[in-house]
């Protein structure tokens, strides 16, 4: 029976996840459950899958889950606030935690997963771009187990050399070539671009995704941050990452060999597949997820990337070239703009206008210390915020 921490248990992958794991109740159970707020999801969850232990990030929300739990004659301890993250992460009775906090907010509960040398399913990707080198160093010192979650970078792992070497070269791998699906605004003009509104955007063509993700789906920002994500989990230059547009999303990525061998993985376009792959990695278990129907697809279509209508993607390439701090400030800022935009303060396409223009103001730094980025993301969101508060203060005057 392996014990499983859910960070992020009332997300989409949260719940994807316990649905993999209620398929499997003899091989794993859910040992602690935590999430920003959300009372009544987590209410839920707790009273079904009876974890000993649930975290909620808001204090306020912590004690008004505590007091209906008890009501319920629940069982389950009540933690809240980071460090209440950080404990169920690291907790000596846990084999796995389930990294899928949107956001900043994961990145401690994650390396402290890592530090304690946990199987980490990582779905957060503000961990990877903020502080890759950090991580990857936490990884290596607590001797954790890290495999991805996000379709495209498991799909890269599947069909990987099970013995990688220090560089892509040792293993005979030319380039990885991840796969987007190109949004739901592939097809529009710039001007039809000037336009789009939130409730657009929040209508992906393929996947089931929260609305932050789902806008940078729509942006190209999600699959920059994949490339920062790959460079970290393979050893990859940034010169070795394709970004490859096909719209179907069923093939999740590929990777091309020196002997002109692509190798892709292939499956209907849900996040149970990679989930399940991970929790039970070597090994294979059912995840739910219908078998794939190639009769059906018919015909597979690909195409290069429109980097000067979705610039995103570009400035997510410029910033892991630039290299230290400059993903971090690319995240936050990028975070600031996405729920700007969601909250109808910035237009959608002025979301890549300020994460250029803060990239451009806002020095980099090469990283030394988690307290260091914390700071540079704070300052990274001021910047947007101001800038925000300053284009509306002229709009109104």
């Amino acid at each position: 029976m392996q014990k499983i921490t859910i960070l992020g248990s009332t997300g989409t992958i949260g719940l994807q996840t316990l649905d993999v794991i209620a398929r499997h109740a003899s091989l794993y159970e859910a040992y602690a459950l935590a999430a920003n707020s959300n009372v009544e999801v987590m209410l839920k969850q707790c009273l079904q899958f009876k974890p000993k232990i649930a975290v909620l990030l808001n204090e306020h929300s912590a004690l008004n889950l505590r007091e209906k739990l008890k009501v319920a004659g629940s069982q389950t301890t009540v933690l809240s606030g980071m460090k209440g993250l950080e404990q169920v992460s690291s907790d000596s009775a846990v084999d796995i935690v389930m990294a899928a906090i949107v956001g900043a907010a994961g990145l401690k509960p994650a390396m402290a997963a890592a530090l304690a040398g946990k199987r980490i399913l990582l779905a957060n990707k503000e961990t990877l771009v903020m502080a890759g080198s950090l991580f990857m160093q936490a990884v290596k010192a607590g001797g954790a187990t890290l495999l991805p979650i996000d379709s495209e970078h498991n799909a890269i792992f599947q069909v990987m050399p099970s013995q990688q070497l220090s560089h892509l070269s040792d293993s005979g791998i030319r380039k990885i070539l991840l796969t987007a699906s190109g949004g739901p605004f592939r097809r529009y003009t710039q001007t039809q671009l000037q336009a789009v509104t939130p409730a657009m955007a929040l209508k992906h063509p393929n996947w089931v995704m929260g609305a932050k993700i789902t806008i940078d789906s729509a942006t190209l920002m999600n699959k920059g941050l994949e490339v920062i994500e790959a460079h970290w989990l393979f050893n990859a230059k940034p010169e070795q990452i394709e970004v490859v547009v096909h719209s179907q999303s069923v093939i999740h990525s590929m990777v091309e060999y020196i002997d002109g061998s692509v190798l892709a993985q292939l499956g209907n376009p849900d996040m149970r597949t990679p989930i399940a792959y991970a929790l039970a990695y070597p090994n294979r278990i059912e995840s739910g997820v219908a078998p794939l129907n190639l009769f059906e697809i018919a015909k597979l279509e690909f195409e290069a990337p429109d980097t000067k209508r979705f610039p995103c993607l570009q400035l997510a390439y410029d910033a892991l070239v630039l290299g230290g701090t400059a993903p971090a400030i690319l995240n936050a800022v990028n975070e600031v703009a996405v729920e700007s935009f969601l909250n109808n303060q910035i237009h959608f396409l002025s979301i890549p206008v300020l994460i250029e223009k803060a990239l451009n103001s806002i020095q980099s730094e090469s990283v030394s210390s988690l307290e260091q980025l914390q700071a540079v993301d704070a300052e990274a969101r001021k910047f947007a915020q101001n800038h925000i508060a300053k284009q509306q203060k002229a709009l109104m005057a």
